[in-house]
C-alpha cells in the first residue's frame, strides 16, 4: 500500500490519480473504488501534516548534515541559505499529494476497512471487498 501511495495512487485500489484531480486538488474519495478520505476519523489532516512535516525536513536534515560533514569547520553559510532555503520552501509543495496518499495508506494499515469507508454508490456496484 505504501508504495502505490508514494506514487499518488489509492493505498487500497491502487486507482490512478484515485484522489486528486489536480496537484492540490483533492476528491472527498478514490474515483475508482470510493474509498473516502477521512473514514470517520476528525484529525485526519493532521497525520498529513506530519507525514508532510516528515516529507520535507527529512531530506533537509540528512542533506544538511552531510553538508556539515564534509564542509566543517569553514562551512560556506550564504551558499547554503541560498540552496536550503528554496528547497524548504518547494518540497512541502512537491511532496503535497503524497503525504496525503502516504498517510491514507499508513491509516488503512492500522485501522480495520469497514462499508461505512466507501460511498454508497462505489458499495453498491460491489467494490468493497475487504480481502
Amino acid at each position: 500500500m505504501m508504495a502505490r501511495s508514494m506514487v499518488r495512487r489509492c493505498p487500497w485500489c491502487g486507482g490512478r490519480g484515485a484522489f486528486f484531480t489536480g496537484w492540490f486538488t483533492k476528491q472527498p474519495h478514490c474515483r475508482s473504488c470510493g474509498l473516502r478520505w477521512r473514514r470517520g476519523d476528525v484529525g485526519f489532516e493532521l497525520g498529513a501534516a506530519a507525514i508532510a512535516a516528515v516529507n520535507t525536513l527529512g531530506p533537509l536534515l540528512v542533506a544538511l548534515g552531510i553538508t556539515l560533514t564534509i564542509t566543517w569547520p569553514n562551512t560556506p553559510v550564504a551558499p547554503l541559505l541560498a540552496v536550503f532555503l528554496p528547497s524548504a520552501l518547494l518540497l512541502p509543495i512537491l511532496t503535497y499529494p503524497l503525504s496525503y496518499t502516504m498517510w491514507q495508506a499508513i491509516d488503512l494499515t492500522w485501522r480495520e476497512v469497514t462499508p461505512d469507508d466507501f460511498c454508497a454508490d462505489h458499495i453498491a456496484a460491489g467494490v468493497f471487498d475487504p480481502d
